[in-house]
This record gives structure tokens, C-alpha cells and sequence, in this order.
């Protein structure tokens, strides 16, 4: 399969909300991707434990991209105890086949800014395209000065262009929900609302099986380490 892109986005997902999924679904259309997985983290590095179980996180993803074409939720890190690092789960697809060239790591912007701490950096950067969205407050455009060294790597790419043959940093511009897990957890521990944050299934199952009520728990996972993008998603040294 010649024409294959994979959109591989992680992430701890306690919970997955509009914002993973607008970016996926960004990505999705202006790269062409034919797959996109989303990838619950079994061990995060560098960050608290997560609040819910990994069977909740992975229930909750499976929810979230129910009914979307080509849209899956993959347990491929959390089948290991390892922590879960970006690099080995890149080398892990490397191992079933798939070419650097047809994986496409999607991230935002604001996580992407640390990636000079991240586990196997540089070499990461040639397992997969790099494929940045702006987030709220963090424009792709702003990476070029934060990031000097890797200006030459970055390229912007418009809806229906195709991707270069070697693995790239490609910045995506657009909007996507300003929301956050950390946000999201406040809420429900207060007892609010979080309808418009987190697809309707997915709220429905918070509901159900009575997560992220209020609890020491929850006052531990809003602590500054898990609230940083790079130690949230994808693994620093």
C-alpha cells in the first residue's frame, strides 16, 4: 500500500475531549489521511499516574471515535508496562511494516515546543512526520523562532498538497477547542458541567460509572507536571 497515511495521535486521554478530536480531524483533512489512531498511554512519563484506569481511558477513546471512518482507538502501548514513549511506539509500527514516511505523529503546537527534551530527540524526528496544530495561544507560525534549529525540517502545508517523501515538520494552521483534561477533571470534581468539551458518548460514560467525583485523587492530577504538554503526551528524558 503506496498511498497509506497513518495519523497516530497520543495521549493519556482522562479524559479524550474536543480538542484531541478537532486536531485529529484537522489533520485528517488537510493531510489525507486514510487511517487516524488514537493511542491511550498505558505509563506516562514524568507526570502523576492517571486518574481513571486504562480500561476507562481506552472505553472512553473508543466512544469518542465511534462512527468516524477510518478512525480507531489502538491499545498498542497499552499492551506494555513500559513507560510510554513516542520513539518505541514509532519503532513498534516500524516493526509491523509500516515506513516513516506513511505515519503521521500529530501534536500540537504547545507540546511540540518541548520536543527538543523528548526521549531519542533528534533522531525521533526521522520515525514519522511531525504533523503540529496550532492550539489556542500557540500558533503553528510561532514554532520557526522557538525552534531555530528545526526551521529548515518545517514546512506549511495547505488541504489537498502532498506530503514530502521524507519525514517533515508539518505545521498545520487552524482552530480547535480550547479545552483541557485538567479543565475537565476541575469541572466534574466540582460537580459542573462539561457538555461541549468531551463528545456526548463520552460524557455519558463519565456519568455512568461515576468518574473524576470529587476526591484527593483529583486534586493530585491538577499538579504542574501533569499539566505540561510534553510530560502529558509524549515523553521527556
Amino acid at each position: 500500500m503506496t498511498n497509506r497515511r497513518i495519523g497516530l495521535l497520543g495521549g493519556t486521554f482522562d479524559p479524550i475531549h474536543l480538542g484531541h478530536i478537532e486536531l485529529a480531524a484537522l489533520a485528517q483533512t488537510t493531510l489525507g489521511l486514510t487511517e487516524v489512531l488514537l493511542i491511550p498511554a498505558n505509563v506516562p512519563p514524568h507526570r502523576t499516574k492517571p486518574l481513571t484506569s486504562s480500561f476507562h481511558r481506552f472505553a472512553m477513546t473508543a466512544l469518542a471515535v465511534a462512527g468516524r471512518p477510518g478512525w480507531c482507538a489502538s491499545d498498542v502501548e497499552l499492551r506494555h508496562e513500559a513507560p510510554s514513549y513516542t520513539t518505541t511506539t514509532l519503532v513498534r509500527f516500524h516493526q509491523q511494516g509500516y515506513l516513516a514516511r506513511e505515519l503521521f505523529f500529530l501534536i500540537g503546537a504547545d507540546a511540540f515546543a518541548d520536543i527538543t527534551s523528548w526521549r531519542e530527540y533528534p533522531q525521533i524526528l526521522d520515525r514519522a512526520h511531525f504533523a503540529v496544530v496550532s492550539r489556542p495561544s500557540y500558533p503553528v507560525i510561532e514554532l520557526r523562532e522557538q525552534l531555530p534549529d528545526l526551521v529548515d525540517r518545517m514546512v506549511v502545508m495547505e488541504e489537498g498538497e502532498q506530503p514530502p517523501d521524507t519525514p517533515s515538520i508539518i505545521l498545520i494552521d487552524g482552530l480547535t477547542a480550547n479545552v483541557s483534561s485538567t479543565a475537565i477533571r476541575a469541572r466534574l470534581s466540582a460537580g459542573e458541567s462539561v457538555e461541549g468539551m468531551v463528545d456526548d458518548r463520552v460524557r455519558q460514560h463519565i456519568a455512568q460509572h461515576g468518574l473524576y467525583r470529587s476526591s484527593p485523587g483529583n486534586r493530585q492530577t491538577s499538579s504542574s507536571v501533569g499539566n505540561s504538554p510534553a510530560g502529558r503526551l509524549h515523553g521527556q528524558n
